[in-house]
């Protein structure tokens, strides 16, 4: 039997990030028709996670549609499925990844990013110090794309804060500095990269075709053991 594959989001109360999340879904089902694909959440947004598993029969994928480790990755989520779903697999966090720069300068260049503009990858931030190094990683591989560098700023815990990076920016060469909105789907963490004061800031991930692609190439590493033992 084919994995069914869940995607489990954060949750939030922005009724735009839950139909920017909901589209996401939509991207990835669209991708492979007639796979089962089915779209919960932690926490605040409906349906939970622990409420999802258990109608779903058979094998069962959950992906994460976080950027990068932390607390949801490593506590949350092993405690729901510990006790709904002990049999899933479980795929890593999104970022960092390759299909993630593209889908980040894409939103750039819309944005009007221009070749002088200085650049910061704004992200949420973590007390996780592993889950920051994520999304260094992920700025560093976005700097290589943009042939610059790519300052990595985090709108809660983590350094530099967006404010402490703007700042540095700032006071060097550049005319203008532009965000790489580092968020899946508009919220609270999107407004505060939105009001950070960047000359221009790009809009959320959300349902970009690289993004969806790279939840199926998350999906087949882990399903792969399924598959195999079913042949």
């Amino acid at each position: 039997m084919r994995p069914a594959l869940v995607l489990v989001a954060h949750g939030t109360r922005s009724a735009a990030g839950e139909r920017t999340l909901a589209d996401l879904a939509a991207a990835v089902r669209r991708q492979r028709p007639g796979h089962r694909v089915e779209l919960a959440y932690l926490e605040i947004s409906r349906p939970l996670l622990a409420d999802a598993l258990p109608a779903v029969d058979g094998p069962v994928v959950v992906a994460p549609l976080l950027l990068a480790g932390g607390y949801h990755v490593h506590v949350d989520l092993p405690a729901v499925l510990a006790e709904h779903r002990p049999d899933a697999l479980v795929t890593p966090p999104l970022g960092p990844h390759r299909l993630l720069t593209s889908a980040l300068a894409r939103k750039l260049a819309r944005a009007g990013l221009r070749p002088g503009d200085a650049v910061v990858l704004g992200a949420a931030g973590s007390s996780d110090p592993a889950a920051l190094a994520d999304v260094r990683a992920q700025a560093h591989r976005l700097g290589l794309r943009l042939a610059r560098p790519v300052t990595a700023a985090f709108a809660s815990a983590g350094a530099p804060t967006l404010d402490e990076a703007l700042d540095r920016l700032r006071s060097g060469p550049a005319a203008r500095v532009a965000i790489a909105s580092y968020v899946l789907a508009p919220g609270f963490f999107h407004g505060r990269i939105a009001v950070a004061g960047a000359d221009l800031v790009s809009e959320p991930l959300g349902a970009d075709p690289d993004v969806a692609a790279l939840v199926w190439s998350r999906f087949d590493q882990a399903a792969l053991p399924v598959g195999a033992a079913i042949a």
